[in-house]
């Protein structure tokens, strides 16, 4: 993971020199600093260094309690990475309830407050049943 955590932070750290290039050249050009695509970089650098902090923290972590994990390791084997990954829904509706609340709240910034509230209250109920849907009926663990 701390091949990950290192592109992570290094395509940020290039993302924030062309921000600062980005806000430069704005600047020259217009006499003021374009306001979006400056915000959108230096968001998008601060997510990519949180990612790889995430990432590096965790492997840390990981070779603390565990050892190098096998893609790290210079003798490490595809076979050693093999097994149970975790449990995956092939079937389930509700993610895409979940994206279509979203949809409705982020509309709603553009028509009215009481359709935000509205669309607040469907992601609220829409997380609770994708959460949920395995603790009811044949599903059920």
């Amino acid at each position: 993971m701390k091949t990950q955590a290192y592109l992570f932070m290094g395509i940020s750290t290039f993302f924030g020199m062309v921000a600062a290039l980005y806000i430069y050249w704005s600047y020259q050009d217009h006499g003021a600093i374009e306001w979006t695509g400056t915000t959108a970089l230096v968001i998008g650098v601060g997510f990519g260094w949180m990612m790889g902090f995430w990432l590096l923290m965790a492997a840390r972590r990981s070779e603390h309690f565990h050892g190098l994990p096998a893609e790290e390791r210079l003798d490490g084997e595809i076979a050693e990475n093999a097994g149970e990954f975790g449990f995956f829904s092939p079937h389930s509706w509700w993610p895409l309830f979940v994206a279509a609340a979203v949809v409705f709240t982020a509309i709603g910034v553009a028509i009215g407050w009481w359709m935000v509230f509205l669309g607040f209250l469907a992601i609220i109920l829409t997380a609770i049943g994708w959460v949920f849907e395995y603790y009811r009926k044949e599903f059920e663990h």
